[in-house]
């Protein structure tokens, strides 16, 4: 608690369990010196993005709109954690509603870099890699829609993984895009994302969209002997003329490295990477602006009183309550779907993706590995 109001200042959690913590940590130490069975996460002190929801505390996605909401249940992820004796220390800021990658857009105010406090953590999950990388917490929750776990954890030189769509339950996750949206991890250590991923994924009778494979042990998949990999990577992408040459001679080095511990590394072509933003964008706003619709004033969160009728209500609400960032991507999302560019635009992005789909599956059936360099400024990271 010390450490946290010592970092204040990098506005990194929105709201803090303090007594609640305490009470959970003086309770799992009678448990442990009484002898009984521990839970896999017992004592470990984890952080919360402000768009999970945690029973019996506020969760406001970082926005006015859902300011002095209190959620009447748990997120999936929160109960698996609690269940295994996890601590949860609070909510951690983001960009509203997800949308953002650099957590300037929260009704909380900017996060800061703990590594440069000049510079911006990456977003939208920014309060939940800083509050990693300064100690503020041992693992934290992000989410990641187009890259907002990875990017952070970059930036802020963390761990950050994101899971495979259909791994983790989104029950509970207030939602930006619903077929895009991932719970990710937050750690400053491999095996500590790895026992997280075993306690929180997995079937979930609330969510239909999660599969219903058997979770395997990621820890005993780190203990394994190293096995060589055949490893991809996009050349256009790390060929690009605007990649920076810095970092362009690490991502080289970074291969080199790859090949002499013994790894098959092999650029390949991927043709469709000039349309990945424009389908990303195209998609991911068509979703949040019918699953924005929901927040009218009328069931919860923030409420107009001024207005005479239900229009002027739900117009007041929602321009007071909406960032301007979200407002964007709400005018953008009910464009594409308008009646008279719903064919032009949407579907043809549908299509778009899914030709995305069919190469990344092709390419798995030749590598195990693809090492992606993302449209999120340095982002990058391995899929498998």
């Amino acid at each position: 608690m010390e450490e946290i109001s010592k970092k204040k200042h990098l506005n990194a959690f929105v709201n803090v369990y303090s007594e609640d913590a305490i009470a959970k940590a003086k309770s799992l130490d009678e448990k442990r010196l009484t002898g009984q069975a521990m839970g896999k996460m017992h004592g470990v002190i984890v952080g919360i993005k402000d768009v999970i929801c945690y029973k019996d505390h506020p969760v406001t996605a970082a926005s006015h709109i859902l300011q002095n909401y209190i959620s009447p249940y748990s997120a999936t992820v929160v109960e698996r954690l609690l269940h295994e004796e996890a601590i949860i220390i609070g909510h951690l800021n983001c960009d509203e509603f997800a949308m953002g990658s650099t957590n300037e857009n929260s009704a909380y105010g900017k996060v800061l870099n703990p590594v440069d406090e000049t510079r911006v953590p990456g977003g939208s999950s920014g309060g939940s890699a800083t509050a990693v990388r300064a100690n503020l917490c041992m693992v934290s929750l992000g989410t990641d829609t187009g890259g907002s776990v990875r990017q952070p954890a970059n930036f802020c030189g963390i761990l950050g993984y994101k899971p495979g769509y259909g791994r983790i339950s989104r029950h509970g996750i207030i939602a930006y895009a619903s077929s895009f949206d991932q719970v990710g991890i937050f750690a400053n250590e491999l095996s500590d994302i790895a026992l997280t991923a075993e306690v929180i994924s997995g079937p979930d009778e609330f969510d239909s969209t999660v599969e219903n494979e058997p979770v395997p042990s990621y820890t005993s998949v780190l203990n394994s002997s190293d096995k060589p990999l055949r490893i991809a990577y996009l050349k256009q992408a790390f060929e690009h003329k605007s990649l920076d040459e810095e970092m362009k001679m690490g991502y080289r080095k970074f291969l080199d490295d790859l090949r002499k511990k013994g790894h098959t590394v092999e650029p390949i072509e991927f043709e469709y990477l000039d349309y990945i933003v424009p389908t990303y964008y195209i998609l991911t706003t068509a979703e949040a602006s019918s699953n924005l619709s929901r927040y009218d004033g009328i069931r919860y969160g923030l409420g107009d009183k001024t207005g005479t009728d239900l229009q002027t209500h739900y117009k007041e609400t929602r321009s007071g309550g909406f960032g301007t960032e979200v407002k964007r991507r709400i005018l953008l999302g009910t464009f594409v779907l308008s009646s008279g560019y719903y064919d032009a635009y949407f579907q043809k992005a549908q299509s778009v993706r899914k030709k995305l789909i069919k190469k990344t599956q092709l390419i798995f059936k030749e590598f195990e590995t693809v090492i992606l360099h993302s449209f999120k400024s340095s982002q990058w990271g391995m899929i498998a």
